[in-house]
């Protein structure tokens, strides 16, 4: 990125022995079961925030084009199917100094992997969702093709409305923890910058930026 790589580049693995995911968690993906791809992104700096929106989209009109039904975003970065986590995205920030070079976006999408008892409950893969097998070099461009779409719409009001629309959490009773925080209450809506709004006991909105987010409450 520092060296001028087009916005739109592409980086993929077959195997990631040291995936990093959100507060510097670290996962292995086996070769050839997984989509794990980094795009470069190049977002007017007032809407880099974004980043993790374009790519939650993009995976989940992957999901749709495949033909998986009860799809949905839960913020702030992962897409599940049947209530089950398919695909995480981070996207990180490089800055020269106070200038923001663009964005490594970063996603990976379940396609056929095989999990233990103890992620079974909470995970799945589109194989699995669908019951058949796919072509992964075509989901592979399909995706692709979809951070292009949204990444050129990163500015636009129909981003978040969109999103928005496909969130699975909101008029929900959820906790989210961030740190040794723990905000406890009902999500009411999402901000243009990706902020959660939660209705708290006492009535009042408290705005939540980032944080590991559970439903209390069944949807």
């Amino acid at each position: 990125l520092r060296e001028g790589a087009a916005a739109g580049s592409a980086i993929i693995a077959d195997e990631q022995r040291k995936g990093r995911g959100r507060k510097g968690r670290i996962w292995y993906t086996p070769p050839g079961v997984a989509l794990a791809v980094s795009v470069i992104l190049r977002p007017i700096p007032a809407f880099a925030s974004r980043s993790s929106i374009v790519g939650a989209l993009a995976v989940y009109d992957l999901c749709q084009y495949v033909g998986l039904d009860d799809v949905g975003i839960k913020w702030p970065n992962d897409v599940q199917v049947g209530g089950k986590k398919i695909s995480g995205v981070l996207p990180e920030a490089v800055w020269d100094g106070s200038k923001l070079l663009g964005v490594i976006l970063g996603m990976g999408v379940n396609i056929r992997n095989e999990f233990d008892a103890e992620l079974m409950p909470i995970a799945t893969s589109i194989e699995a969702s669908l019951g058949q097998p796919v072509d992964r070099l075509h989901l592979l461009e399909y995706l692709l093709e979809r951070v292009d779409y949204w990444a050129e719409r990163m500015s636009d009001a129909a981003l978040i409305t969109t999103w928005k629309g496909r969130l699975s959490m909101l008029g929900r009773e959820v906790s989210v923890e961030e740190g040794n925080s723990r905000i406890v209450g009902e999500a009411v809506d999402v901000e243009a910058d990706g902020a959660l709004l939660i209705r708290i006991a006492n009535g009042s909105i408290q705005r939540v930026l980032a944080g590991d987010l559970v439903f209390s409450s069944p949807a």
